[in-house]
């Protein structure tokens, strides 16, 4: 294939791909202000995808007459493509000064120089029936490169990657231009590629600047596989095509070979389309757009919420999580107390300005994430919709369960303070349970003491004095062990004077175990059952022995106290160590200090006695084992 063919076929094809996109840009541009139902249009796209068309069709339409037009083209047309492909840099110009407050005198300048060049291509095409003008054209030229030294001037602030894009568009204009001016017949394929297809970068740097992320997902990922498709269609017929036809047209002519070449790479080239297209969306996507990778900030915000207790702070995150990722200025949260109708439908609406992002949770209050103030006239786009979707529908869902876990813990909190109550209920039952019958006998012994022995019967009043005293006082839930001690001791004193030498007593509870903290009045039922229903059945009396101990099991330290008495031995079913009020209530107030690590168990040994011990943890630092 010599090299005016090849330099024909960049031509075809860089024309026919420029109309393609150039049209695929304008229905978008009216289809998204059919879905925006505001009726407006973004005004440099829709002069891009015209002025674009007009250079394109014009040029398409000169190159296929060149075959088959017995006469030339109309100059009148050719001056009107020329004309919009001069129109093209200003619009460049216009939307790298959108952002700029000052020098807007240098976009109005630039429409002038285009309109000048338009003149001078009309002038040639009156007085000279001809187009284009070479003087137009070399005004565009030196007028392209005045344009970039003034953007480089006023436009200092701006990155260096966008001074690149609109730079090198603009040098590529003026290069095409210039080359536009001189010999305009077909050179080399690379030539005609700068020179014919400057529009198409024009393009680009116009959607990039301002709007670059207004249509990326539908127009600049389909725009850049199909020009990869081009690519590759050119580059399979060059060096592929070409040569396999010239070859075989030293042989016998024989025209099924050669559809069948063109045949097998049309189908090569349908073939390698899927590889070109995703290569086209990670290119955009990662190189010109620079987006997030979406899925793993899904999975990021939910990782991160995930650790934070407070409704406040995820939804501070939230906010800055995306306001980062979408390059928003402004992101705030706002709770809302009742669900619109609109709510009901869509988790995310957006204006070409700002989005707002609902957060549905279970129950109201609902809250509301406002973005706003894109960065670089930011649009969001299907994909970014959907992580909003995705990060509204986790935040909601954190925060009910943080609402869940709240409630239940407030209710687990009300049930202990029940419970609290309740065993201080219990407790001061306890306390009021001073056993009317052990009063009664007590006062009796009393009585018979004032007539037989005055001393003995004041000293046991004392007793009986100090036991209601110290009963009554203690309003704690707790006391020591000793202080436990005490109370028994003053109750072992009455009952002592009650059945003189028939009662024994004997305390082993070492010294350094007095200290520990046990629950108030947690032995003297224990005591009074073993008197009552042991001693007392007992004709020959008996003894009642009272022990403590500290014992190690599997690195917990737990203490073990117990009251023996040697009485009858053979309770009855009827007896309170199986159903009494004591034994119940010692048992629910373990259960509620100490859950299942604490236990009573009664142990009879018929003939030789009965056994209470009360198994409960102490905590190491209060006890030396």
């Amino acid at each position: 294939m010599n090299t005016l063919n090849a330099a024909s076929l960049v031509n075809l094809l860089g024309f026919t791909v420029g109309i393609a996109l150039y049209a695929l840009l304008l229905a978008m541009i009216v289809r998204h202000r059919r879905a925006a139902r505001a009726g407006s249009v973004n005004t440099l796209l829709l002069t891009t995808s015209i002025l674009g068309l007009i250079w394109n069709v014009g040029e398409l339409c000169v190159f296929v007459w060149k075959d088959f037009g017995a006469n030339d083209f109309p100059p009148a047309l050719v001056a009107l493509s020329y004309s919009a492909l001069g129109f093209l840099p200003s619009v460049v110009v216009h939307s790298a000064q959108n952002e700029e407050k000052k020098a807007r005198w240098l976009t109005v300048a630039a429409y002038g120089l285009s309109i000048f060049a338009a003149i001078l291509h009309f002038q040639t095409l009156i007085f000279q029936n001809s187009a284009p003008s070479d003087a137009a054209l070399r005004v565009l030229t030196f007028g392209s490169l005045a344009l970039v030294a003034g953007l480089l001037i006023f436009n200092f602030r701006q990155t260096v990657e966008k001074k690149t894009i609109w730079a090198s568009a603009l040098l590529v204009f003026a290069v095409s231009a210039l080359h536009l001016s001189g010999d305009r017949e077909e050179n080399s394929w690379l030539v005609e590629l700068v020179a014919h297809q400057s529009s198409l970068p024009l393009a680009l740097a116009i959607l990039y600047q301002n709007y670059r992320f207004a249509f990326a997902d539908l127009f600049l990922k389909r725009a850049f596989s199909l020009i990869l498709l081009a690519a590759v269609a050119f580059g399979l017929y060059v060096f592929v095509a070409a040569p396999l036809l010239h070859y075989h047209e030293t042989h016998d002519r024989n025209d099924v070979n050669a559809v069948s070449i063109l045949l097998t790479l049309w189908i090569a080239t349908a073939l390698v389309y899927p590889s070109l297209h995703r290569f086209a969306i990670w290119f955009v996507d990662k190189i010109v757009l620079k987006r997030g990778d979406y899925e793993k900030l899904q999975i990021e915000i939910g990782r991160e919420i995930e650790s934070i207790e407070s409704i406040e702070n995820i939804l501070g995150e939230i906010c800055r999580k995306l306001s980062a990722v979408l390059t928003a200025k402004n992101a705030v949260w706002i709770e809302e107390n009742q669900l619109g109708a609109e709510r009901k439908f869509a988790a995310v609406s957006y204006t070409p300005d700002s989005a707002t992002v609902f957060v549905a949770t279970a129950e109201a209050p609902f809250y509301r994430i406002n973005l706003s103030d894109f960065a670089g006239g930011r649009r969001l786009l299907s994909d970014e919709v959907k992580m909003l979707e995705a990060a509204a529908l986790l935040t909601a869902r954190r925060i009910d369960v943080l609402r869940v876990s709240h409630e239940r813990c407030d209710q687990e909190f009300r049930e202990q303070e029940f419970a609290k109550l309740a065993s201080q209920a219990q407790l001061s039952a306890l306390r009021a349970q001073i056993n009317p019958h052990f009063l009664f006998n007590a006062l009796t012994t009393i009585g018979y003491l004032i007539q037989t022995s005055p001393d003995k019967a004041f000293a046991t009043l004392m007793h009986l004095t100090k036991l209601l005293r110290g009963v009554l006082r203690a309003s704690g839930e707790f006391c020591t062990l000793g202080e436990e001690l005490k109370l028994i001791e003053n109750y072992l004193d009455i009952e002592k004077a009650r059945f003189e030498e028939k009662l024994s007593i004997e305390i082993e509870i070492p010294k350094e175990l007095e200290k520990i903290p046990v629950p108030a009045l947690i032995l003297q039922p224990l005591v009074e059952n073993a008197i009552k229903h042991g001693v007392s059945e007992n004709k020959n009396g008996g003894t009642v022995k009272i022990a403590a101990r500290l014992e190690n099991q599997n690195g917990a330290v737990f203490l073990k106290m117990s009251v023996f008495d040697s009485g009858a031995g053979k309770p009855s079913e009827k007896s309170v160590y199986s159903n009494g009020v004591g034994l119940k209530n010692i048992r629910e107030r373990l259960q509620s200090y100490y859950g299942k690590k604490a236990s009573l168990k009664i142990e009879t040994d018929a003939g030789k006695g009965t056994r209470a011990e009360i198994e409960m943890p102490v905590k190491t630092e209060t006890v030396r084992v």
